[in-house]
């Protein structure tokens, strides 16, 4: 086996991209850790590592964590099952399945390559410069999504190579300092980037990626920890340098997201899915089986589903899609209701989740669209949102977006400036239209103090603050005897 293969399964199991596209060396026998970080094939390799773990949260996690406990999902036609303590936010520390296993082991990875990677020579300076910049961005990005999930953390800056109890069992650092923490580390990254480059698939960090991370960041701190100006000013800069980057809007809503079209010039960062590579994503659970006409189906609905695949495990709430108006492309884009007639009665059976339905081959569905972190829309509405905090006419970003959305019709859609709390308003339902079933939903809510008020399931709860947090699940309190259970939730 050559020496690549073998160092793909010691870091990170079987890496499913990549890995052929680096240089054959000779076979080795034994590989250890103080043999491993030597070589910049082995810094490749390490960095790879660290996407295969991120693949392998966004797969099924992200949309869990960033939206279900939103207003956006609700029952299918199966049993939403574990999903349902989410979208009726009733989690206990009994019940709270998620925990942030699988994100420390990103953290680990991206600990291993700012660790070693520095003390290995390079051909090009600015290549290894650029793969410690991503694990800074991923360090990053990960502490943010665990800090607005869970709050207060265990830090990690070290990685875990055997059993310490001294690097493995820390107490919970406190929010403010994390975020600290996170600034510092999206600092460093954004000094080693050389030049504003996306890879071919867009599926590595990048510095206008980075900025993006850096926008949401001061947003929340802005909003959420009493930043103010400065952070929305720090905001708003970090998205007009991202704006610098090679970006435009897709013409047609569906071309973003289509797997023929991956790498596209509105996408920013998404996580790689391929075929052979990688197994169905999330989208699978918002899809439905095969239907035919005889199922008492429309046969123009029944060709639009086409091949079937996946679950309608949960599914769009009425809530959510009768927000859309018919005009507007990314309700066809985005979901499909489906009826159904039988004895002249029609009746409402399903709603589906078309973002992501993925490409039929031997007459199979696979749910292999990329799932997207960033992307120019996304920071179009961000910046609406620095600028209306900051005094300043979002017009010009909201009306981009709109004009996309509703072509023909735009003119009785186009927004025009108001207070800045209409405003706030009308750039968190843009987002909700534009953003819905790509994980950004729930943090959008929190940072817009919002949850309690759109999401039916904690109206008139807002006295309990605590709920925006999740709980620790007893299986991670069990595991570290200094960590303490989120307020509210013992």
């Amino acid at each position: 086996m050559k020496k690549l293969n073998n160092i793909c399964l010691l870091i990170a199991g079987i890496f499913l991209f990549s890995c052929n596209d680096l240089i054959d060396l000779k076979p080795e026998s034994v590989i250890s850790v103080n043999s491993f970080w030597k070589t910049e094939e082995d810094a490749q390799g390490g960095l790879i590592g660290m996407y295969n773990q991120f693949r392998t949260f966004v797969r099924t996690d992200l949309i869990l964590l960033g939206e279900a406990r939103s207003e956006v999902m609700g029952n299918g036609t199966a049993n939403a099952d574990y999903r349902i303590k989410y979208f009726e936010n009733s989690m206990t520390q009994s019940n709270a399945d998620r925990n942030w296993l699988q994100l420390y082991k990103i953290v680990n990875f991206a600990n291993l390559v700012i660790k070693y990677v520095p003390g290995i020579t390079f051909k090009n300076e600015a290549t290894k410069n650029a793969m410690i910049a991503q694990a800074y961005s991923m360090r990053a990005h990960v502490y943010f999504m665990m800090v607005r999930t869970w709050g207060a953390l265990p830090v990690m800056t070290e990685p875990v190579e055997g059993y310490d109890p001294v690097t493995t069992y820390k107490a919970r650092t406190p929010t403010e300092e994390i975020l600290v923490f996170i600034k510092s580390d999206i600092d460093k990254a954004h000094e080693l980037y050389a030049n504003n480059n996306f890879n071919t698939t867009r599926s590595l960090w990048s510095k206008p990626a980075l900025n993006m991370l850096k926008a949401e960041v001061y947003l929340w701190t802005a909003k959420r920890a009493k930043g103010g100006t400065a952070d929305f000013t720090t905001a708003l800069a970090a998205l007009n340098e991202a704006e610098q980057s090679d970006l435009a809007l897709q013409s047609n809503f569906a071309d973003v997201f289509a797997y023929t079209n991956k790498g596209n010039k509105e996408i920013i960062f998404a996580s790689h899915f391929a075929d052979l590579e990688a197994s169905d994503n999330y989208f699978a659970d918002m899809y439905t089986s095969t239907p035919t006409a005889s199922d008492g189906i429309a046969p123009d609905v029944v060709a639009v589903i086409g091949a079937g695949g996946g679950n309608n495990w949960w599914a769009p709430t009425a809530l959510i899609r009768n927000q859309f108006t018919e005009d507007d492309s990314r309700r066809k884009a985005g979901f499909l209701e489906i009826y159904m007639t039988k004895n002249g009665t029609t009746t409402f059976s399903t709603s589906i989740v078309l973002k992501g339905k993925g490409f039929v081959t031997g007459g199979v569905r696979k749910f292999l669209n990329d799932i997207v972190i960033y992307r120019y829309a996304d920071l179009l509405l961000l910046k609406a949102e620095a600028k209306n905090a900051l005094g300043q006419d979002p017009s010009a970003e909201i009306n981009k977006v709109r004009q996309r959305a509703y072509g023909e019709a735009y003119s009785k859609h186009t927004f025009i400036n108001g207070s800045q709390t209409a405003n706030d308003e009308a750039i968190l339902q843009e987002r909700l239209f534009e953003l819905a079933f790509e994980g950004k939903r729930w943090w959008d809510l929190v940072r817009f103090n919002k949850a309690f008020e759109k999401v039916p399931s904690l109206k008139g709860k807002d006295a309990n603050q605590y709920l925006l947090l999740w709980p620790l699940t007893l299986q991670t309190m069990s595991l570290n005897s200094k960590l303490e259970q989120n307020p509210g939730y013992n």
